[in-house]
């Protein structure tokens, strides 16, 4: 942490091993980055921390189903460690699916005063319409209105952060009239997103609060056609954040691919610094 900002990066990495092999590791060398949050790990535990290193202290759910999910959230050790962690959401159908994890940290401000930050890295089901895919979702999203006032109220600030396969308005899809009859855009979907963000919850959209209203910044391009090239993507990678929280970010960047062929995720990272 320099300067009193903590940098917090997420990113669907769409495989570890993959991503790795596509230059992964030569972004994350230059980002500075104190606590990164990655989603769809899909990888075992000794994989993740032979790829990450010694440098960070990894926080990592696998999914019981191989090759799917998984979820971590690295904290550098040079910058700060966690005081406490815990794998899940609070619902036990949820324990092996590698979709939540939490980590909590004790800060300093800039004026010397402690205070608590909550961190969780997740990773919401993409669904798929009237199938067991879409009630899934559904139940995981009902035990995110149930957890994060828990979170709010246990930390003085709370973040989560990760893919949740949800765009919530029109900026957020480039082509969001052809979606709002499947899974990622649907009205029902979206009715959460207003509750995260409206006066039941009260949480914040950091992305789209820094970006102002504007179409994206997007996070996540279709593979087919010249989706990426014509930036016609969804902005599905969030950075959902207590007010107190929220007012603390000073920057939110969107780090998308110079080129199809130099990423090393169909997702972008999201990298936002907060000032303590």
């Amino acid at each position: 942490m320099e300067n009193g900002h903590l940098r917090i990066a997420s990113v669907n990495v769409n495989g570890i091993r993959a991503a790795y092999k596509h230059g992964m590791a030569d972004w994350l060398a230059g980002r500075d980055v104190d606590i990164l949050c990655l989603q769809e790990v899909r990888a075992p535990d000794a994989i993740v921390h032979e790829l990450l290193g010694a440098d960070w202290h990894i926080l990592h759910a696998e999914a019981e189903a191989k090759g799917r999910a998984g979820v971590l959230i690295a904290t550098r050790k040079s910058a700060l460690e966690p005081v406490a962690t815990r794998d899940g959401i609070g619902d036990d159908y949820f324990v092996t699916s590698g979709r939540w994890v939490e980590a909590d940290y004790a800060l300093t401000t800039a004026e010397g005063t402690p205070t608590t930050l909550t961190v969780v890295s997740a990773y919401v089901h993409s669904g798929e319409v009237d199938t067991p895919r879409q009630a899934d979702k559904y139940r995981f999203l009902d035990t995110m209105i149930t957890r994060l006032p828990q979170l709010a109220a246990a930390s003085d600030h709370a973040l989560v952060v990760g893919d949740l396969n949800v765009g919530h308005t029109p900026r957020d899809i480039k082509n969001w009239k052809g979606n709002v009859k499947r899974a990622g855009f649907l009205p029902e979907e979206r009715a959460y997103f207003d509750r995260f963000f409206g006066e039941e919850i009260g949480w914040k959209d950091v992305g789209r609060e820094l970006a102002g209203e504007v179409d994206g910044p997007y996070t996540w391009w279709s593979a087919r056609g010249q989706a990426f090239t014509n930036d016609t993507g969804w902005r599905i990678d969030y950075h959902m954040a207590t007010p107190g929280l929220a007012a603390r970010a000073a920057q939110a960047v969107v780090d998308r691919a110079a080129s199809y062929d130099t990423r090393f995720s169909d997702h972008a990272p999201l990298v936002v610094d907060y000032k303590f």
